[in-house]
């Protein structure tokens, strides 16, 4: 993958931003912020395009399927981003109580589970306007690049105790 590395330098970031401009006011940080996301947002698209090699009839056909797609994946990022920050408030706070830890467990896995959900019903959109390599490419990528994510926040999310 041509592109992929310098994504992987700012993929955490399409996480964390979501959920952290809902909680900020209009400052100059969450602009910044904002900005940052849209880039990211962009690197995402170009690393996708550069390694899908589509036909012009594919990508008319793709790229309103990936858009969607895209929006949906934003909703599980920013309910993640708000169970990441519900964790980090309770984690500030001292040993976090049993009644707490199996509440936010209980939101990560249905994170987890509508992040599956919303992925298989995608490959089934892509598989009607790609063929099935290509579908499957372009999933291996949504996969790899979440990969990277999800191992960043697991550095960075210290254990419930």
């Amino acid at each position: 993958m041509q592109v992929f590395t310098p994504l992987l330098l700012t993929a955490a970031v399409f996480l964390a931003v979501p959920a952290l401009a809902e909680d900020a006011g209009k400052t100059a940080a969450n602009t910044n912020m904002e900005i940052l996301y849209q880039k990211v947002k962009a690197d995402k698209k170009l690393l996708v395009s550069s390694n899908m090699d589509l036909t012009d009839a594919e990508a008319k056909s793709f790229w309103p399927v990936y858009d969607e797609y895209q929006k949906e994946l934003d909703t599980i990022n920013r309910n993640l981003g708000k169970t990441i920050k519900e964790y980090a408030d309770a984690f500030n706070k001292g040993p976090i109580a049993n009644d707490t830890a199996k509440k936010l467990m209980n939101e990560a896995l249905v994170v987890q589970e509508s992040e599956l959900k919303v992925r298989r019903s995608y490959a089934e959109k892509v598989g009607k306007v790609l063929p099935a390599s290509k579908t499957a490419r372009y999933i291996q990528i949504e996969t790899k690049i979440r990969a990277v994510v999800n191992s960043e926040l697991a550095a960075q999310i210290p254990l419930v105790y």
